[in-house]
């Protein structure tokens, strides 16, 4: 258990950092965007992956959740499913891709 839970405080920080990281690139380019109409064309897309990469960690924090969660509330089996185990790593392996 104390593999897991370092794995998902790991995760948690690596979304937190990426949030931080994301948000601060969001706020210059709409700085940039507000220059002018034309700029707005120019970095548009680049803004929407920006809140792209957002919404993922706001759903990576979610399945965290979930799995500390189904841990606290299963008491009597100490052992972590398949399916948990898997979302974990899913998890793990996305922050790891996005990082």
């Amino acid at each position: 258990m104390k593999e897991i839970d370092q794995l998902i405080n790991e995760a948690t920080v690596n979304v937190k950092e990426d949030r931080a990281a994301t948000k601060l690139l969001l706020t210059n380019l709409m700085r940039y965007m507000s220059e002018t109409d034309d700029r707005h064309k120019e970095v548009g897309l680049v803004a929407a992956k920006y809140l792209e990469t957002l919404q993922r960690s706001n759903e990576q924090l979610v399945k965290i959740a979930t799995l500390v969660h189904r841990k606290t509330n299963n008491l009597t089996n100490q052992n972590i499913s398949a399916s948990e185990k898997e979302d974990l790593f899913d998890l793990i392996n996305n922050s790891e891709e996005e990082g």
